[in-house]
């Protein structure tokens, strides 16, 4: 007897949140099917234009957007920037550098900052105790 592998499917809203794209960008057929496995390893391994298309120019979800601003996504809220941008979008905000992003790059450069010297403390911490 050899025992029938299931198939591992998602819903698309988390194919989309793997693959970094906004969903209701996705063509129709991705939104409202499921997605196997195989078949978000495939989009992965050789995009289709549509996903080149989308990480290339856009609309782009909140964390891909936070990402290519250097903020975090409490930042982007806190900016006012709630719903998807294009890349064109985030490419004239960058240009603008209004006060907030200034603000949020800032306090994310801090957090990074925090978090490296956290680190190497429990590192150095961890020599001690052998």
């Amino acid at each position: 007897m050899t025992s029938q592998k299931s198939v591992q499917t998602m819903k698309p809203a988390t194919a989309a949140k793997k693959l970094g794209v906004y969903l209701p960008a996705t063509p129709a057929q991705f939104q409202e099917g499921v997605v196997s496995r195989t078949e978000l390893d495939a989009l992965q391994a050789d995009p289709p234009q549509w996903l080149r298309d989308l990480r290339r120019d856009g609309p782009h979800p909140r964390p891909v957007v936070a990402a290519k601003l250097g903020v975090s996504i409490a930042g982007l809220a806190r900016g006012g920037v709630t719903e998807a941008l294009t890349t064109e979008q985030v490419e004239a905000l960058k240009q603008e550098s209004p006060q907030w992003l200034e603000k949020e790059r800032a306090t994310q450069a801090e957090v990074r900052k925090e978090a490296v010297r956290l680190k190497e403390k429990r590192t150095a911490e961890d020599h001690q105790a052998r």
